[in-house]
C-alpha cells in the first residue's frame, strides 16, 4: 500500500519517520566523535612533535588521569541521565541537567583537588603537569556532560557544534603553549580551551549548574550511579592492567604491536565510540515508546557493529604490505599479525554493546555491572593468560576469546531482564 498524499505531497509514515529520527541522531553521535578524535589525534601528534618522547609520556599520564576521572563522572552525574530522562519532557530534562552537570563539576572539584595534592608532592616533571589537570578537570568533565546532555535531549547536533568550538580554541591555546614548551602549559591549553566550551555549553542550553543539589542527583540515582562508576572504571581498569601485564610478561615493544593493530581498526573504532553516544539513549526511547521492540532493536544494532568490525577486519587483511609500512612503519610487521584475533576482539564488543544499551535502558544496574565485572576479568584474565602461553599473538586471541565470552554474557542477561520485565512490568522510568 502507498502511503497516503495530501493535495499530491507525498506524507511520511510514522514509522518511517521514526527510523529517519533515530538514524538523523546516530548520525550526529559519529559527527559529533569525528570533531572529537580529530582534535584528540592532532593534540597528541603536536604534542609529541613540540615536546620529545619523555616529556610526551608525562602528557599521557595526565591524559590517561583524565580518562579514567572521565568514568567516574559518567557514571555518577551522566550515564543515569541517559537512562532516565532521555526523551523526558523538557521541563524535567532541564532540572536532570542542571543537577547532573552540576555533580560533574563537584566531581571536577574533588577529585582535582586530589591531584593538585599529588602534583605539588611530586614535583619534577610529573608534579606541575598534575597541578594543571587538577585546575583544569572541572571545565574539562563539565563539557562531557553538556555533550551527553545534549543527546539525552536528542539534540546531536549542539553536542557536535560544542566539540567543534572546543577543536577550534584548541588552536591559538595550542600555540601558545608551544611557545612555553612546558608540559604544564600543555595541559593548561587541553583544558581552557574545554573549559571555553564548557561555557558555550551554557549559553546553548540556557542551564545553570547546581553543584549546591548534587548531593540530591547522587541520592536519587545511588540505585544506578553507584554500579555505573564501578562498571566504568572496571572496564578503563582492566585495559591498563593488560597493557601493563604485557609488557611486563612479553616486553614494551609487545604494548606497541597490539597499539599497532588497534591504530589500524582506528576508524572503525572511533565509529563504534561515536554510536556508544547514543545508543543508551536510543534505547531508552523504544523503551518509551514500543517496549515490545526492544530486543528486536538491541540485535541489530550489535549485529550491525559486529558485521562491520568483521567487513573492515577483512579489508585490512587484503591491504597491501607497503601501504601498511607506509602507515604503521617498523610496527606494521608485527601489527599485520594481530588482524584477526584483534578485529573478532573489535567485533565481539561491538556485539556485546547492543544488549549493554537494553540493560541499561531497562536500569538493570545490577545485571549490567555483573556483566561488565564478569567481561572485565575475562579481558584480563585471556590477555595476560595468552601472552603467558604464547605471547604477542596469545594475548590478542586470549582477548578475542574474553570478548565473544563477555558478549554472550551481556545477551544472556539482556534475555533474562526482557522476560522478567514482561513478567512483571516496572514502572516507567523516572523523569522527575
Amino acid at each position: 500500500m502507498t502511503p497516503m498524499t495530501t493535495e499530491g505531497v507525498k506524507t511520511t509514515t510514522p514509522a518511517g519517520s521514526a527510523r529517519r529520527a533515530i538514524v538523523g541522531r546516530l548520525s550526529w553521535g559519529l559527527a559529533d566523535q569525528a570533531a572529537s578524535s580529530v582534535s584528540n589525534f592532532v593534540v597528541g601528534i603536536y604534542v609529541a612533535r613540540s615536546l620529545g618522547l619523555t616529556a610526551f609520556g608525562v602528557f599521557s599520564l595526565a591524559w590517561v588521569t583524565y580518562g579514567v576521572v572521565l568514568n567516574v563522572a559518567r557514571g555518577l552525574a551522566t550515564d543515569p541521565l541517559v537512562v532516565r530522562f532521555s526523551g523526558a519532557p523538557d521541563a524535567s530534562w532541564r532540572g536532570a541537567v542542571a543537577r547532573s552537570t552540576g555533580t560533574a563539576l563537584c566531581v571536577g572539584a574533588a577529585i582535582g583537588a586530589a591531584c593538585l595534592v599529588a602534583g605539588l608532592g611530586l614535583g619534577g616533571r610529573v608534579g606541575p603537569a598534575f597541578a594543571a589537570l587538577a585546575v583544569m578537570l572541572p571545565g574539562l568533565l563539565l563539557q562531557d556532560a553538556w555533550r551527553f546532555s545534549f543527546f539525552a535531549a536528542g539534540a546531536g547536533r549542539k553536542a557536535f557544534v560544542n566539540d567543534v568550538v572546543w577543536g577550534v580554541a584548541l588552536v591559538p591555546a595550542m600555540v601558545v603553549a608551544a611557545r612555553v614548551g612546558s608540559v604544564a602549559a600543555f595541559v593548561f591549553a587541553w583544558g581552557a580551551s574545554a573549559t571555553v566550551a564548557a561555557g558555550y555549553g551554557y549559553i546553548q542550553s540556557g542551564i545553570r549548574p547546581r553543584m549546591t543539589e548534587a548531593r540530591g542527583w547522587l541520592r536519587e540515582q545511588r540505585d544506578l550511579g553507584y554500579r555505573y562508576l564501578v562498571e566504568n572504571v572496571s572496564l578503563s581498569g582492566a585495559s591498563q592492567l593488560r597493557a601493563y601485564g604485557l609488557g611486563a610478561i612479553v616486553g614494551v615493544s609487545a604494548v606497541g604491536a597490539v597499539r599497532g593493530a588497534e591504530l589500524l581498526l582506528g576508524p572503525f573504532l572511533a565509529v563504534l565510540m561515536g554510536l556508544s553516544l547514543v545508543t543508551v539513549a536510543e534505547a531508552a526511547r523504544v523503551l518509551r515508546q514500543a517496549p515490545h521492540r526492544l530486543g528486536r532493536f538491541c540485535l541489530l544494532l550489535g549485529g550491525g557493529q559486529a558485521a562491520g568490525a568483521l567487513l573492515w577486519g577483512s579489508a585490512l587483511l587484503l591491504m597491501p604490505g607497503r601501504l601498511g609500512d607506509l602507515v604503521l612503519g617498523d610496527v606494521w610487521h608485527s601489527a599485520s599479525q594481530l588482524i584477526v584475533p584483534v578485529t573478532l576482539g573489535v567485533a565481539g564488543a561491538g556485539l556485546g554493546t547492543g544488549a549493554a544499551a537494553g540493560l541499561r535502558a531497562l536500569g538493570a544496574a545490577r545485571r549490567s555491572l555483573r556483566c561488565q565485572l564478569f567481561a572485565s576479568a575475562c579481558y584480563v584474565g585471556g590477555g595476560l593468560g595468552g601472552a603467558a602461553v604464547a605471547g604477542t599473538v596469545g594475548s590478542a586471541w586470549g582477548v578475542a576469546a574474553a570478548t565473544v565470552s563477555g558478549s554472550a554474557v551481556w545477551w544472556l542477561q539482556l534475555r533474562s531482564a526482557l522476560r522478567e520485565r514482561h513478567r512483571h512490568p516496572i514502572p516507567e522510568v523516572r523523569t522527575s
